[in-house]
């Protein structure tokens, strides 16, 4: 997915996630300053993006609605919305990732039907930067293991727009505690 980079830490605490603001069609940079992270639920669970922003918005709210459906269930409605979004002939044409989190876990929700939980370390990023926010957040999170999930989101985002072309460095990190 160009022009995206969303990264998740679940920490002990809390979880935070990320977005760069960096919108791309082609080769071209249309918006810096992207949105691509926000609160749901009562500000209980956060959902990032990556891919068409269209698509992510009409997922965004599918998921919310999931989310009171199931009373706040992260997996119950990731799971749920995944099934959906496989199924439903509309749906499944859309093109996007999205990673839903709240302070006990954290799920990859894909249109193909996948609904991935991280391994133990806590750390999901999708979008064209992601690999690169990875590989820097678990740097960080191994050798400054007392560096929060906040300041591990930024500095890993900092070190993708680095690197990617697609990825920028106006970056919005949320955070729950």
């Amino acid at each position: 997915m160009k022009g995206t980079t969303v990264l998740a830490i679940l920490g002990k605490d809390s979880i935070a996630m990320g977005g760069d603001g960096q919108v791309t069609m082609g080769q071209t940079v249309m918006k810096g300053n992207a949105v691509k992270v926000r609160r749901m639920y009562e500000g209980k669970v956060l959902a990032g993006f990556a891919g068409a922003t269209a698509d992510a918005f009409a997922l965004f709210e599918k998921f919310e609605g999931k989310l009171s459906e199931f009373s706040g269930d992260l997996a119950r409605a990731a799971v749920e919305l995944a099934k959906e979004w496989r199924t439903d002939r509309i749906l499944r044409r859309l093109e996007a990732l999205l990673i839903v989190a709240d302070r006990q876990s954290m799920f990859l929700i894909s249109g193909t039907g996948d609904v991935i939980r991280p391994e133990d370390d806590g750390v999901l990023a999708i979008g064209a930067g992601g690999p690169y926010a990875t590989a820097a957040a678990k740097a960080f999170m191994k050798s400054r293991p007392k560096m929060a999930p906040k300041e591990i989101v930024e500095e890993s985002l900092k070190i993708a727009a680095s690197i990617c072309i697609y990825t920028n460095d106006n970056i919005n990190v949320e955070e729950i505690r």
